[in-house]
Order: C-alpha cells, then sequence, then structure tokens
C-alpha cells in the first residue's frame, strides 16, 4: 500500500488511565482511500487521528512508542469540538490566518473567504462576525470551512455534523464529499447513514482500542454485524432493532397539570444587548418530555441558558408557581447540562466531579460516595473515576456532564444535546434513565437534532425558529410537519437542479 497516513505498532497510554489505550496497533490508508473508523466511544478514535497528524505528541505532550508513524504533509483536521480549532476571535480574521500562511494574496482573500463559507453553508451579514456569537453548530461549519482552505492532501474529520441540523449535517456531507474528492479521508463519526454510500474502508474497533475488522464497507457491515451489536456501536437500521429489543416502550402521555413547574409569557432571552429569544406562552409540567428543534441558530441553546438566567432576560418566567428572580440559585430546582460539557467540570477528577453537588450540600460521606458509584456505572465511568474529567474522549465527557448534573435529582432537567459524541448503547442507556425519571414526574426540556430521539421519546415538540418559539407540537404532528417540509426541500433542490443555465 501507497499509505498516506499510518502507524506501525503504536503504544499509547494516557497519565491516570487503567491502561493502554493502543497496545502495538498498526494501521495505514492509502493514497485517495476514504476510510471510516468505527468503535465504541472512548476506544481511541480520535486519539488515533490526532498521532496520525502529528498532533499527539507534537501539541498534545502524551507518552507514545511506535516502530514507525507517517504524517502527511498537508493535512486538514475537524475536530468535535470546534472551539479547540479557533486561533482568531472574528470570523474573517480566522479564516484570513489560514489564508495568510498560505500566502493568499489580500486582494483575493474577501472573495476566497465567500466561497469556503457557501461551500459549508454558514451564511452571516456580515464576515467581520464574532465567533463567539456563533451557535456551536455554526462553529462547527467554520471549523470546517479552515479546514478547506489548506486545500489538505489528506483529510481528517472527527464527527463534523455532531452538532448539526439535518439539513446541515446532509449540507456538511455534501460539502466533504466535493471537497474530498482526490483526496484521502479519515473519518470518525456516529451517524454513519449519511456516509456509508460514500466510504471505501471500514475500520472497527473494539473497547481496548484493537482492531476486530478491516475491509470494504459492505462487507464489514455484512459479516462482522453481530460485533456492532455487542459492542453498541451505530449501525443502518440500529434504531429499529432497539425498538424491536423489547427494552424499548413507547411514552405515555403526563397527567394534565395546572400548576405548571415552568410557566413563560411574553419571555425574551439576550445577549448583551441584541434580543436573540422571544417565547409568547409556553408551560412545562411534571412528567413531560420536551424536544427543543429547529435549525442551528435558531436559538435553541439560547432558551435554556435563559431558563437558568445564565444570559438577560425579560418578561414572566415563574418557577414552581413563584417568580425566577426570588430564587437565590436555580440549580437546585433544574439540572443544567451544557452544550460543551467541559463548560461544567470545576474539580480534578471524575469522582469527585460528580460528588462536587452533594459535598457542597454536606451530605455523608457514605452517602456521597453510594450515590456517586451507582452513576459512574450506570454512565460507564466506573474505571475512570480517577481521571482528570479533560482527559475523556467527547462521548465520556457528555456522560460525566450529565451525571454530574443530575445528582441532586431535581425535578426539571435541561440538556443540551446530551447525546452527541456518544455510541449507540450509551445514547440508549442515557434515554432510558431519562425516561425512567420523566415516568417519576420529572420535566425534561432537551434541545436535539436526532428525529428518532424526537419521535420515539418525547411527549411535546417546541419547534424553535428565526429566534422565537414557532410552533408547540405532538411529536406526529411534528413528524407531518417535517415530512412536508423536507418533501419541499427536496423539490426546490431539483428544481435547481433542473433549471437551464444562463448563456451570457
Amino acid at each position: 500500500m501507497n499509505a498516506a497516513a499510518g502507524v506501525v505498532k503504536l503504544r499509547l497510554k494516557f497519565p491516570g488511565a487503567p491502561a493502554l489505550t493502543f497496545r502495538d496497533l498498526s494501521f495505514a490508508v492509502g493514497r485517495g482511500e476514504r476510510v471510516l473508523l468505527l468503535g465504541p466511544s472512548g476506544c481511541g478514535k480520535s486519539t488515533l487521528l490526532q498521532v496520525l497528524t502529528g498532533l499527539i505528541p507534537g501539541a498534545v505532550d502524551v507518552p507514545i512508542a511506535a516502530d514507525s508513524i507517517i504524517v502527511p504533509e498537508r493535512w486538514g483536521y475537524v475536530f468535535q469540538d470546534p472551539d479547540t480549532q479557533f486561533c482568531m476571535p472574528y470570523v474573517d480574521e480566522e479564516l484570513a490566518f489560514v489564508l495568510e500562511n498560505l500566502l493568499v494574496p489580500r486582494e483575493r482573500m474577501q472573495e476566497r473567504m465567500e466561497s469556503l463559507l457557501e461551500q459549508v453553508g454558514l451564511k452571516l451579514d456580515q464576515l467581520h462576525t464574532p465567533i463567539a456569537s456563533l451557535s456551536q453548530g455554526m462553529k462547527q461549519r467554520l471549523a470546517i470551512a479552515g479546514a478547506l482552505a489548506l486545500e489538505p492532501d489528506v483529510l481528517f474529520v472527527d464527527e463534523p455534523t455532531a452538532l448539526l441540523d439535518p439539513e446541515g449535517t446532509e449540507q456538511v456531507w455534501e460539502t466533504i464529499r466535493s471537497a474530498g474528492e482526490g483526496r484521502t479521508v479519515v473519518i470518525v463519526e456516529h451517524k454513519i447513514e449519511h456516509i456509508v454510500d460514500y466510504i471505501d474502508r471500514v475500520v472497527l474497533f473494539n473497547r481496548a482500542g484493537e482492531i476486530t475488522a478491516d475491509g470494504p464497507a459492505k462487507r464489514v457491515f455484512a459479516e462482522y454485524g453481530h460485533r456492532l451489536v455487542e459492542d453498541g456501536i451505530w449501525y443502518p437500521g440500529v434504531w429499529e432493532d432497539y425498538v424491536q429489543s423489547g427494552r424499548y416502550s413507547p411514552p405515555s402521555p403526563p397527567p394534565v397539570d395546572d400548576r405548571p413547574l415552568i410557566r413563560m409569557s411574553g419571555f425574551e432571552v439576550f445577549r448583551g444587548k441584541e434580543r436573540k429569544l422571544r417565547v409568547e406562552s409556553a408551560a412545562v409540567s411534571a412528567g413531560e418530555w420536551i424536544a427543543v428543534v429547529g435549525p442551528n441558530g435558531a436559538g435553541k441553546s439560547t432558551l435554556l441558558l435563559g431558563l437558568m438566567k445564565l444570559l438577560k432576560t425579560a418578561g414572566e418566567y415563574a418557577l414552581n408557581g413563584r417568580p425566577a428572580e426570588e430564587y437565590r440559585e436555580l440549580s437546585g430546582e433544574i439540572a443544567f447540562v451544557f452544550q460543551n460539557p467541559e463548560f461544567q467540570f470545576v474539580t480534578n477528577s471524575v469522582y469527585d466531579e460528580v460528588a462536587f453537588s452533594l459535598r457542597r450540600e454536606r451530605r455523608p460521606e457514605a452517602e456521597v460516595k453510594a450515590k456517586v458509584e451507582e452513576l459512574l456505572a450506570d454512565f460507564d465511568l466506573a474505571d475512570r473515576k480517577e481521571n482528570h474529567p479533560f482527559q475523556l474522549s467527547l462521548g465520556q465527557k457528555r456522560r460525566l456532564s450529565v451525571a454530574s448534573a443530575i445528582v441532586k435529582e431535581q425535578r426539571i432537567l435541561l440538556l443540551d444535546e446530551p447525546t452527541f459524541g456518544q455510541d449507540a448503547k450509551n445514547t440508549f442507556a442515557l434515554l432510558e434513565r431519562l425516561e425512567a425519571w420523566r415516568r417519576q414526574g420529572t420535566a425534561i426540556v432537551m434541545v436535539t437534532h436526532d428525529p428518532d430521539i424526537v419521535r420515539r421519546f418525547a411527549t411535546r415538540v417546541w419547534d424553535v425558529r428565526d429566534g422565537r418559539l414557532h410552533a408547540d407540537l405532538s411529536p406526529g404532528e411534528w413528524a407531518a410537519s417535517s415530512s412536508s417540509t423536507a418533501a419541499d426541500d427536496r423539490n426546490k433542490r431539483n428544481e435547481r437542479q433542473e433549471e437551464p443555465a444562463s448563456c451570457t
């Protein structure tokens, strides 16, 4: 094989980890190949990408040893978390930083920037927009644009659509397909239904970071389907198999409640002086699971931040029948999981992170220990309890953020994309735990882009668009409206493709 990137007998161990992430791993990707790395959360897929680019140990000091490592001369990397990729505070400055290093003349930069943003579907009023003002999904598109600006020979893609809406997901993969033409592409992705017909080869890893299958995609899916199931990896049809497995039962509608836990009227949320969201009227009752859906940048995360009073608000907002302003701390009533799990971490170990809130309340240490160990086992983190939270994979960080937020068993849960970065096993385990709490009377308000979660777990759907709560729907009404919208979008795309080219 004429390898574009590869490693022979890689040995790697993170400080504090219970075992080696890789023990004598050998892997190579040929020039022009499109390769998908599949495996359970935390098995080392993202770490391998960072070794193949030289980020480990060049930028990230991790002890490694290998007989040989082939690092491409020209490569681009799209990280799981786009915030880790940016060097500059503004969109145009971020792209200019890349273009300057490529010696692109200044007079050609704006045209090139606009072309890159158009490729990834990032629409902005002006190029000089603060990156901090973008939604997480918009940031992810910008990160992809920055990687494409490098015109790499090898493109390393680490879950580029984890935070994107369905339209954005389709658009980004179309972009990567186009940008990857003639290039080597190495992909880590859970949403494989979007790329299963694009990739040439699948490399399957187990929980110990060992390669258990390697070959053409159709053959791996056909011959090693049992391993995908055993290791809880996403595969085409996994939702259907889960629904028929006996573990799933459709949610029963919650009882009618005249005393909602949350009530909003004329509720507005601001970022600085600019209003970003308005809710005319809405309420959340015990036992409801409200899925918050809508395009990237519509205001979904802003809504949750406003409910936690982490952003300035106006209008009426009542919690348990009392004005929210009367509460000294909302965290006693509401558990909140940020979109970026690292925003929540305040301690130096996984165990202490889950124990933190209980210790603040001076709970007996025996009670703290029992509760923490229960949650670590439930969230598949027991063998990582001594690790620093930043040493975890993104999926493990996400599970830790949920476990540490819900440890006090508050009656209201606000969750911002809690399943992104998760394998199928941990996604279903988390959803089942949330459903159990809902049946006990917990109210759940959850931002998600996953239509399967909306259809199968939500009791109501809030559709947020253009900075307002556009519609409050049943899951059935939402599914019907989504199907109609998807059909309209397909027809519009087909019409554009069929339009004759103009001649000048």
